[in-house]
């Protein structure tokens, strides 16, 4: 194992070294001066005649074949060495539920229990270390190879993808892809194989035994259950990868969080239902037997300890109840507090299972325990609020300062806190500004909806008129953890795209209409030429959220390419209002920050590749390197064997080698960031502008008219009709890709899917092609 992780950390800074000299010379595969040109239908004479002038033509054009190449073989490389370990751990998963292979594994524990790592060597390298290993390559193919959005020539057939074809739409899970179903599919098969196969097994360990009828019935109830917290325990190793916000793993196969939670609910109801049936069988058991008091509060020592299993029990159904969609609806707070008590539930689990069993599990809750400890260090930022702007329906927007070097698009989000509401909700925003509005900020739409954001808009609206009147007023202290999201702005690769939004959805949709321009005017990569904007609001007041993009200065002459379309569905009025073309904002200057205020931190996967990487690679080799330790002075020389305690000391190097030799990533990553990253700079520009905007007055009122606004095709009274939007767009723009994206209520979201996937099915070959995308975040 120490040798693996030596190799791929000098692979790493080899492929570093390697990738910025390409980038700097070989950046977008454009030939650069200092090499001549390759001769392209040339006559042969003067070719021969050029290369006797310069002997060394070929040589350096074969030089320049070869330096373009390596990027490619070292790329499909990395992505081959990843399927392959992927693809193996899961096969190495089945197998271990087969009764064919049950010797072999048999033979390998019994084979190293006498090494130095013991079992808990054979268990990490088969089980625990395959996600330790993808999230290295990950990192090196990240920093190596760092996802950009490149023009790409149009193809001339339509592209069908598994992940944006909806194949169920109204089911308990919700609108669900091709690709997500195929997952379940595995997962399913799994449970059923694994069934099967330990079902087998456990007949086989029982008929051996020459005990009454009884007493095997007993013990085969004991042995499923045995079987069933194997299952589990695999589920589990599955389970704290989509919670990872910020995970390698997430990026590299561009998953966003969005859609991960939704994949660590699944995960989370599967995993509870079944180590709900693996403690029912052994109290069962235990019960019949008569020695239930005694069994649940029994540690062992060479064996499971009872009493830490009974804890994560009692934890797990507690989280797992209150995470139940009726409770999280409304009780959402009681949610999110029972959620906390994960850190409980590892360390019990580890207490429960000990060492080498945790160990099949620790690789994802090893990365998990990084993404948080990043994610706290980076909370502890206070983060300036530059500008709130009030809107006639309610909402407010909040300007918050950023560094230059913290990247994003314009499908991102971020969680939010703010001390003076609440010291421990976190409320995730979509971002509601292009990565292209300025380097030194970004800004979210808030609308009061729930008691957190109605205290959130009035503690901001009520703030200037508490300073003319000389009101004690408390700063609002904020804290940002994020941006999270898509790796690429995948919405950049349709011509033609349909956004479809419901009330304050329209959020995102304002980001990628804004990028979309200013790429346009700088003349940026950017295939869209057709939008056509769905948006269903309540009442007329909400269409000021469009006064957000100010096309016309953005891009004065975007429509020469781009041909934009929106339709607005007012569906609680019957007619226009007065107000109707005379929106007004609200435009707030207070001191809503605090004077030792700073940007957000940008401690986050979207900030630096490369120290990304080094806090992967440093804590996983210092675990390692503590687990190493701990085996050769201590658990050997004073021949530990507990159990439990093993576990606990396993659980402990996790623990220490996050916080130490991550907390020392973290320490010299902010202080490179404010030597080399233009921190201080980013800073200076914001305090100027904070101090430009405080002599500007309190408040001031001003009437927005856009181009966008004006030019909004208004529909009163009614709900979009989907399936007529679709008939039009279909019988108007022929064959071709359109990228559909949804955010809105579930109900939007499942009439959009169905409507897309029946189009597909059932359409005519004349007809485009639509691909589904969700962008609805709901933990």
């Amino acid at each position: 194992m120490w040798h693996s992780l030596s190799s791929i950390a000098l692979v790493y800074i080899y492929i570093y070294i390697l990738s910025d000299n390409l980038h700097q010379h070989y950046h977008l595969n454009v030939v650069p001066s200092s090499f001549p040109e390759p001769s392209v239908n040339r006559p042969m004479a003067i070719s021969t005649v050029g290369d006797a002038v310069n002997p060394n033509r070929k040589l350096e054009e074969r030089l320049l074949e070869w330096r373009l190449f390596y990027p490619v073989l070292i790329r499909w490389s990395l992505k081959i060495a990843m399927w392959l370990i992927f693809v193996g751990s899961v096969i190495m998963i089945f197998l271990y539920a087969s009764p064919p292979m049950e010797g072999n594994f048999f033979d390998i524990f019994y084979a190293t229990d006498t090494s130095f790592y013991g079992l808990v060597g054979s268990f990490l390298v088969m089980f625990g270390a395959p996600v330790l290993i993808l999230a290295l390559l990950a990192v090196i193919y990240t920093m190596a190879f760092p996802r950009e959005y490149h023009k790409t020539k149009k193809s001339k057939f339509l592209r069908f993808h598994l992940s944006t074809f909806p194949a169920f739409v109204n089911g308990p899970l919700g609108v669900v892809s091709a690709a997500e179903l195929i997952g379940i599919l595995v997962f399913a098969i799994y449970v059923v194989w694994a069934a099967y196969g330990y079902t087998i097994q456990n007949h086989r360990y029982v008929s051996k035994f020459p005990h009454p009828a009884k007493e095997k019935r007993l013990l085969m109830l004991e042995y499923s259950g045995y079987r069933l917290g194997t299952i589990g325990m695999f589920f589990l190793t599955f389970l704290f990868i989509p919670i990872s916000r910020g995970s390698i793993l997430l990026r590299i196969i561009d998953v966003p969080f969005e859609y991960a939670i939704r994949y660590h609910r699944w995960l989370g109801n599967a995993t509870m239902t079944i180590f709900t049936m693996h403690s029912f069988c052994y109290i069962l058991s235990w019960g019949l037997r008569g020695q239930l008091p005694h069994k649940l509060l029994r540690w062992n020592k060479h064996d499971v300890s009872y009493f830490p299993g009974l804890v994560c029990l009692v934890i797990g159904l507690l989280m797992w109840l209150t995470s139940l969609y009726p409770i999280r609806r409304r009780k959402f707070e009681l949610f999110y507090y029972t959620h906390q008590l994960y850190a409980v539930f590892i360390f019990f689990f580890a207490l429960h299972v000990g060492d080498f069993l945790f160990s099949a599990s620790a690789g994802s809750i090893f990365l998990f325990m990084l993404d948080r400890f990043l994610m706290f260090c980076q909370s502890q930022t206070s983060v300036h609020i530059i500008s709130v702007t009030s809107l006639p329906c309610g909402a407010v927007e909040l300007v918050l300062s950023k560094p230059e070097n913290l990247h994003y698009n314009a499908l991102s989000f971020i969680f939010l806190r703010v001390r003076e509401i609440s010291q421990l909700q976190w409320h995730p925003f979509s971002v509601s500004s292009s990565p292209l509005d300025g380097r030194n900020h970004l800004s979210v739409l808030i609308k009061g909806l729930g008691q957190w954001t109605s205290n959130l808009r009035d503690n901001i609206l009520n703030a200037p008129e508490k300073i003319e009147e000389r009101m004690q007023f408390q700063p609002l202290t904020t804290s940002v953890e994020g941006p999270y999201g898509h790796q690429s702005p995948y919405y950049l690769k349709y011509e033609n795209l349909i956004l479809i939004a419901g009330g304050i959805g329209i959020t995102p949709f304002l980001a990628i209409l804004s990028d979309i321009l200013h790429r346009i005017k700088e003349k940026k990569p950017c295939q869209p030429k057709h939008i056509l904007i769905v948006w269903a609001v309540k009442r007329s007041q909400e269409l000021s959220l469009l006064s957000m993009v100010d096309a016309e200065n953005i891009c004065p002459s975007f429509s020469d390419n781009l041909h934009l379309e929106i339709q607005a569905f007012i569906t609680q009025e019957t007619g226009p209002q007065l107000e109707d073309g005379n929106l007004q904002l609200t435009m707030h200057h207070p001191k809503l920050h605090d004077s030792n205020g700073k940007c957000i931190s940008s401690l986050v996967a979207t900030g630096n590749n490369i120290w990304s990487g080094v806090y992967v690679i440093l804590p996983t080799v210092g675990f390692i390197t503590l687990l190493t330790l701990l085996k050769a002075f201590y658990i050997k020389p004073y021949n530990i064997t507990t159990w439990w305690f093993q576990g606990l000391l396993f659980f402990i190097c996790m623990v220490t080698s996050v916080v130490v030799f991550g907390g020392v990533v973290v320490f010299l990553w902010r202080r490179w960031e404010r030597k080399f990253s233009g921190y201080e700079k980013s800073m200076d520009g914001i305090d100027k502008s904070v101090q430009s905007q405080s002599k500007a007055p309190k408040s001031e009122i001003k009437t927005c008219q856009t181009t966008l606004l004006s030019s909004i095709a208004k529909k009163y009274g009614c709900r979009p009709n989907i399936q007529e939007i679709f008939k039009s767009v279909s019988n108007h723009w022929g064959n071709v890709d359109v990228g559909v994206i949804v955010c809105g209520p579930q109900s939007l979201n499942s009439s959009v899917a169905a409507e897309c996937r029946s189009r597909n099915v059932w359409g005519q070959s004349n007809q485009p092609l639509f691909h589904f995308n969700s962008h609805s975040f709901e933990l």
